[in-house]
């Protein structure tokens, strides 16, 4: 199964809004998007906003996203891309 290994950068880590934005990404894919803390725990659905928020994702944490299906490798790079601009947030 493909995966990347992605670095939150943005000052307020994952907070409610760059959650969200993952969430919406993440749902225009067809594949199974999960993620995970690279240091451990449970996977959670990269669809679900909530899931998302229990990442407790603060700036350098380090999540790894997995994906299964048609669109595995477009659905990682376009999520990968979205975390990698620090979800815009100034």
């Amino acid at each position: 199964m493909p995966s990347r290994t992605v670095t939150i950068s943005n000052r307020l880590g994952l907070h409610a809004r760059p959650a969200m934005m993952l969430a919406e990404c993440a749902t225009s894919f067809s594949s199974n998007i999960s993620i995970r803390r690279a240091d451990g725990g449970d996977d959670v659905d990269a669809k679900s906003i909530m899931q998302l928020l229990m990442l407790a994702g603060t700036c350098g944490t380090k999540l790894k996203i997995t994906a299964e299906g048609r669109d595995a490798e477009e659905a990682l790079e376009t999520l990968d891309s979205l975390v990698a601009s620090g979800f815009d947030d100034e």
